[in-house]
Formats: structure tokens, sequence, C-alpha cells
């Protein structure tokens, strides 16, 4: 900026131009981006001192209200600023910063606070852009990280120490769960095989009711078949006693026939001589027969026989065996 009788007669990025030097000034000021680490420390809420360290970045976007908050005359002649005021901006954006940062910290305990370096992050470049300082400044803020929030060495080592034993406490309680998951899956395990024994065990014994049923079933059905079979069989012995009762009813029927017959033949033949039944009984006789007849009467009458001659020719006829007659002399 070319500044005369406290005006800018002119501006802009890299401008060059003759001035004089008694009675004219030259502003000069960054365009560009400009990066600020920071570390401070604070107290949380449980009186506990962290060290936060970050960074930000800015830029100038109004000049003109920078030109009226601080002095950025420039010696051309020497190369360099004529006042401090151009160093003093980054600590005022620090200050504004590290405000915003107590304010947060002074909320939260130190657990809380260590592990809140992006949510803190966050909330303090929102307050911060709305900051009205900066934007009388006329700066604007581009980006702001918090790097770690981090406690001084023995309030760290009594953390580490209680992670420590947490992490510790944790380990053995996993172990703890591990090995009662290992015993309750053994549980189930030892249970599941109680579960198929008896399951078998219900299975076969229902096997066996299964078989006793059919068995018994089968039985029944023997029994059914043989008193079927045994009524069958009573039925028949009462009809073959019928049958044999009828039977002996028919032949004591003939029988009485017969002997009726009989008794009409017998009667009808009282009257008649016996030697006349005597001829009519050998009627019909073999010749052996008749011989044989012969000779039981002459033996029933041998002691009327004084005398008895066989010719040889008789004896001849009746040794040889006649017609009819097999060797031993029985009828064929």
């Amino acid at each position: 900026m070319k500044v005369k009788n406290g005006e800018v007669q002119r501006q802009g990025v890299g401008l060059s131009f003759y001035y004089y030097e008694p009675t004219t000034s030259v502003v000069v000021l960054p365009v560009s981006s400009v990066d600020v680490p920071f570390m401070f420390e604070e107290i949380t809420a449980d009186y506990q001192t962290v060290t936060v360290q970050g960074q930000l970045s800015y830029r100038i976007v109004d000049y003109l209200k920078i030109t009226q908050s601080l002095n950025y005359t420039y010696n051309l002649r020497k190369n360099r600023y004529i006042s401090d005021d151009p160093g003093k901006l980054d600590q005022r954006v620090i200050t504004t910063a590290k405000v915003l940062t107590k304010k947060h910290l002074e909320q939260m305990p130190l657990k809380e606070a260590i592990q809140s370096s992006e949510r803190l992050a966050s909330s303090m470049k929102r307050e911060v852009v709305q900051s009205e300082e900066l934007e009388k400044l006329g700066v604007e803020l581009m980006s702001l990280s918090i790097l770690a929030i981090l406690p001084n060495k023995e309030t760290m080592r009594a953390l580490e120490a209680q992670a420590r034993e947490e992490i510790l406490r944790q380990a053995d309680e996993a172990l703890y769960v591990r090995r009662n998951a290992s015993i309750e899956q053994e549980r189930r395990v030892k249970e599941n095989e109680l579960n198929t024994e008896i399951a078998v065990e219900t299975k076969k014994q229902q096997i066996r009711e299964t078989q006793l049923q059919t068995e018994r079933s089968v039985k029944q059905k023997q029994n059914e078949m043989e008193q079927e079979q045994l009524q069958f069989n009573t039925a028949m012995e009462e009809r073959k006693q019928q049958l044999i009762e009828l039977t002996i009813a028919n032949h004591n029927a003939e029988a009485d026939a017969k002997a009726y017959e009989i008794a009409a033949v017998m009667n009808s033949l009282q009257n008649v001589q016996p030697n006349i039944l005597q001829a009519m009984a050998n009627m019909g006789m073999n010749s052996d027969k008749l011989i044989a007849l012969a000779f039981q009467e002459l033996a029933e009458n041998a002691g009327k026989i004084g005398q008895l001659n066989i010719s040889p020719d008789l004896l001849q006829g009746l040794m040889s065996p006649a017609p009819g007659r097999d060797q031993g002399g029985q009828a064929r």
C-alpha cells in the first residue's frame, strides 16, 4: 500500500511505484497463509495440569482492518518493519485459541480431556471463526488442529499403571470368560451326549415296545387262527361223528335188511329137504370141490364102506393141477 497523509493512494499485490519518502509511507502485508504452532498448559476440571500441542493456519482477508489495528509500515531502505506489530498478530491469534481451549478444558476431567483432541479442535475452530477479535483484525482462520493433550510425567505414569492394571484385569476376565465358556461348552457337549443317549434309549424302548406290540399282534392272530382252526376241527369232528352215526345207522339198516332177507330166505327153505339144499349149494362148484365133498361124505360113511378102490388114473387126475389152480393147489 502507498499511504500519503494517512490515506491510501495505491494498493495491490506486488505493486511497484515511485514515492517521496518524507511524505509517503509504504505498508507491506502478507497475502499468503501463515502456519503457527502452539503449546501451552491448562488445568482440567479435576485440577490436573495438561499440555496442549497443536497448530493453526490463518490469512489476512481485510487489509484495511489490519492496518487500523497494527502498524505494518515497511522501511524499504533497511528492508524491515519499523515496528514489532507484525510479530504480535500470531500471538493474538494463539491467545484467542488459548482462551477457548481453557474454557473447554475447565469443564473436562483429565481422562476425558486427553481423549478429546479431535472434538476439542472442532469446537475451537468453530468458535475462533466466530470470534469478534479476529473479525476486527480482518483475519480468517483456515485450519486448527490439536496434536496432543498430555498430562505431566507423574500423572502419565499413574494413568499408565491404572490402564495397565485395567488391561490385566480385562485379560484376567477374558481368561475367566474363556474358561467359563469352555466349561459351558463342555457342559453343553456332555448334555448333548446325555440327551443323545436318552433319545437313543427312548428310541430303543419305542422300537422294543413296537416289537412287543407286533409280537402280541402276531400271537393274537395266531391264537385267533388256532381258535378258528380248533373251531373248524371241532366242526369237522362233529360232522365226522354225525357221518359215523349216520354210517352206523345205515349199516344197521343194511344189516337189518340183510337179516330180514336171510330170515325170509331161511323161512322159505325150512320145508326143503337137506339133500336138495346140498344139491343147490353144490351147483356151480368146480370139480375139485365136488371131489372134496365126495371124499368128505366117504369119510363120514367110512363105517358103512367095506372096501374102497381108487384107480391110478383117478389119483393122477387128482394130483395133476386142474385149470384155474396154481401149483400149490390154491384157486386163482
